[in-house]
């Protein structure tokens, strides 16, 4: 048989039978405040050991103040700011869901805050995650799920990936190169013979 070590007091003993109400019922707040008035005092919890650098040495409070800005805090689940090496490759992740509006004509997405000003517009904390492919209650796999041929390592390959996207973006291109082939190189002489009377 396995030892579980020490296990606290129950909050509740029950009765021998079934029938019998609880024969005792402990409330910690009431022990606590009862050690309190008592004679002998409790000792007061360690003081924490400071925290130590690489070398040893305890943290100065400049290098304690950057460790609180490495995360969000609590409050926010300790979401972390992405390291400076990171930054372009999630900017280029971010970027993709911000143009999101190119690529669906009928959808109109509000603005972002930080749109139009590079990486500095990038939010100082947050993460990208990944969709955990979920199953049906029975078993088997969701139909929302993407086939494991479809599933690709960013947001930015899946976009490329995307047959209907890919159709979108090309009816969008050649629009924009017949617009601006109205307007580019060799169309003057034809735009000047326009000009010219027919007699």
């Amino acid at each position: 048989m396995l030892d579980p070590g020490y296990l606290p007091r129950p909050y509740i003993q029950l009765g021998a039978t079934r029938f019998d109400g609880p024969s005792s019922v402990r409330d910690p707040d009431v022990e606590l405040a009862a050690n309190a008035a008592s004679s002998h005092s409790v000792p007061a919890p360690p003081i924490p050991p400071p925290e130590l650098t690489k070398s040893g040495k305890p943290l100065t409070k400049k290098q304690k103040k950057e460790l609180k800005h490495i995360t969000s805090g609590p409050d926010w689940f300790d979401l972390p700011a992405p390291a400076e090496a990171d930054l372009p490759r999630l900017y280029r992740e971010v970027e993709a869901l911000r143009l999101r509006n190119q690529l669906d004509s009928k959808r109109f997405y509000k603005k972002d805050e930080g749109e139009g000003k590079g990486i500095k517009g990038l939010p100082k904390y947050f993460a990208i995650g990944t969709i955990i492919p979920s199953t049906t209650p029975f078993g088997t796999a969701s139909g929302d799920n993407l086939t494991r041929a479809n599933r690709k390592r960013t947001l930015v390959d899946e976009l490329v990936d995307d047959a209907e996207a890919k159709r979108y973006a090309k009816k969008k291109f050649e629009d924009l190169q017949s617009a601006r082939g109205a307007k580019g190189k060799n169309t003057l002489r034809a735009k000047q013979a326009l000009r010219k009377g027919k007699w």
